[in-house]
């Protein structure tokens, strides 16, 4: 009968912080098994040492290298296979004789530990049991006396390790952030936290729980000094400069949260009031402290004006629109607005377009030259429409059409076919997109000849080809693209 590999989490450092079922597993074990470089002093066994039997038998597991450089043929990478390899024979020979192991982890055993390697190398053939540990996220926290997360605030757990433009936009599009694997890497870690504007709420805390635990501001940290067991902390919840006395005008991109991005995010988060049409409202939701101002689709200069008023009491306000604010959307009603209130300052916060997410569904029909025209006669006068369509057909463009039918609008496809056809080969694609990335998305291409006005309704985009875009379909995908080279 074979024995049973126990994956032993020990804490972070204190051994009083190991808890009960650790310290009977690693007393009952037959093999005590740990890590260390090769210095020799292991982190982990110094945690057990109080758990421990004289008679145990003990596997003393050495990193063949750390941050050193190595003369493995196969490099860092090479080197530390071969020793995980190793080290997993060495714990199946005593698994094997029937002997139960326990394999110690400093925190715990499946939060960026070396057990895994032994883990994912041992149990095909051995039976194996987590026993849990007390992260040092915790203990890190518990250091600070600061609360890391509250109500619905979102925590997220990076390695320092990561390229530096990455770290960054992590940090920036979170409520409350742990920063692990520091060492040499805190530099980086550091000009992250600035870069967000967040430094001077950031903890650094090393060896959290231990005689050797510092706490310190996280700028304040000696950075060439700083140990791998450190962590910087970024509590939610910390007081944050708010835009107090402003309206951003916030894109939410066309539909799917995913292509928000990071900063309407945070503008959405930073907000007293959220002003929007409530369907887009709807996508958004609150958090608390928040008032939502919904309307209908219909009232923008109304919109804009409670923002303004709004501002000029010293709310922070986010007027929100689908795709991109800037385009046939709430930015240009604000400004206008704003005029008459000099007081007030307004930002817009770009998001990607209706016409990019359609064109993604299909290739690249927007790879050359476009035009964008909304085919809505509410605002300006169809005889300007015609004049827009016309040009950009002589022109020979790729045209992204929005708006192009309403309940109360719906002739205008129609012209705009048969106006077209005056120009355009009847063959030219046209991609219908609807409420792409939405939950009824739809995208289908058809010829231009063949456009009939009851596939359109308000929540399509139209994009249709130029003489140079081709379109063609693979296993009955299609698939549209602009040449980027223009003939002559």
């Amino acid at each position: 009968m074979t024995g049973t590999l126990w994956g032993v989490g020990l804490g972070p450092g204190d051994p009083e912080l190991v808890t009960v079922k650790a310290a009977r597993v690693i007393g009952a074990a037959d093999v005590v098994a740990y890590h260390s470089a090769r210095h020799g002093r292991s982190i982990a066994r110094g945690i057990a040492a109080p758990y421990l039997r004289p008679d145990q038998i003990e596997e003393h597991l050495v990193y063949p290298v750390t941050t050193e450089t190595t003369e493995h043929p196969g490099g860092y990478a090479g080197a530390m296979e071969d020793f995980y390899r190793e080290s997993a024979e060495r714990i199946a020979v005593h698994l094997e004789a029937g002997r139960d192991v326990a394999l110690l982890a400093e925190g715990d055993p499946l939060f960026y530990s070396s057990y895994m390697h032994m883990h994912t190398r041992l149990t095909e053939r051995f039976e194996a049991v987590i026993v849990p540990g007390v992260t040092s996220v915790s203990a890190a926290s518990a250091a600070t006396g600061t609360p890391l997360v509250q109500g619905d605030e979102v925590l997220t757990i990076l390695p320092g390790t990561l390229p530096p433009a990455e770290l960054k936009r992590r940090l920036t599009d979170t409520d409350a952030a742990v920063i692990m694997k520091l060492g040499r890497s805190y530099p980086a870690v550091l000009a992250a936290l600035e870069a967000t504007g967040r430094i001077d709420e950031a903890f650094y805390v090393e060896r959290a729980s231990t005689d050797r635990q510092r706490v310190l501001p996280a700028a304040e940290a000696d950075a060439e000094s700083v140990p791998y067991f450190a962590i910087a902390m970024l509590p939610g919840m910390s007081p944050r400069p708010e835009p107090v006395g402003s309206v951003a005008v916030v894109g939410l991109g066309p539909g799917d949260v995913d292509w928000m991005t990071p900063q309407s995010r945070r503008e959405l988060a930073a907000a007293t009031d959220l002003i929007g049409y409530a369907p887009y409202l709807d996508r958004v939701g609150a958090r608390d402290g928040q008032t939502r101002h919904p309307s209908d689709n219909t009232d923008e200069p109304e919109r804009a004006r409670l923002a303004c008023m709004l501002a000029e009491q010293g709310r922070a306000v986010a007027v929100v629109s689908s795709g991109d604010p800037g385009v046939f959307a709430m930015a240009t009603a604000v400004l206008e607005e704003a005029k008459e209130w000099p007081g007030v300052d307004v930002r817009v916060i770009p998001a990607m377009t209706a016409a990019q997410a359609v064109a993604s569904r299909v290739g690249a029909p927007l790879g050359h030259d476009y035009a964008v025209i909304s085919l809505s006669d509410r605002l300006k006068p169809w005889d300007v429409i015609t004049a827009r369509l016309t040009a950009a057909a002589q022109a020979d463009l790729v045209l992204a059409i929005y708006n192009p039918a309403s309940k109360t609008r719906t002739w205008q496809v129609a012209a705009m076919r048969d106006l077209l056809l005056e120009h355009r080969d009847p063959g030219t694609p046209v991609v219908i997109g609807r409420d792409v990335s939405g939950p009824r998305e739809e995208v289908k291409v058809v010829r231009l000849a063949d456009l009939d006005p009851d596939d359109v309704d308000m929540r399509c985009l139209l994009i249709i080809g130029s003489s140079q875009t081709q379109w063609h379909s693979d296993d009955g995908v299609d698939r549209v693209y602009t040449l980027r080279r223009y003939p002559g």
